[in-house]
């Protein structure tokens, strides 16, 4: 995939996790959510040359892209972001995700999301 495919489908899955949400579907949605973050993170690194071929790798790349912001408080809310979507994609396999973690952690992603998106070139 081309970064910029990797952009629309992080976009995509955005729009479909919430939709899977308001039909109540919480582990689509959760995969779908975590979907977003992980080709958010592939179109950044891949225009970065960073590998992204693992699930390992991809995490060590969006932690790389985070420490690379110059402004400590974007650093953070891009890692918290990053951890939020890993519990999305636990949520998808296990299903242990209160509804208030979701209501809360669901906009972390969605931020994340577009700060990683906003950093494309």
């Amino acid at each position: 995939m081309l970064t910029t495919d990797h952009a629309q489908t992080a976009q995509g899955f955005l729009a479909d996790s919430d939709r899977e949400f308001d039909a109540g579907d919480t582990l689509q949605a959760s995969e779908k959510l975590w979907g977003a973050a992980a080709h958010a993170i592939m179109a950044v690194a891949q225009q970065r040359g960073l590998e992204y071929g693992t699930h390992r790798t991809l995490i060590n790349s969006a932690r790389q892209i985070a420490e690379a912001q110059d402004d400590d408080l974007l650093q953070s809310e891009m890692r918290v972001g990053i951890l939020a979507a890993q519990h999305f994609h636990s949520n998808f396999y296990n299903g242990t995700m209160e509804p208030e973690d979701i209501e809360y952690d669901r906009p972390l992603v969605h931020r994340f999301v577009a700060l990683m998106l906003a950093l494309l070139n």
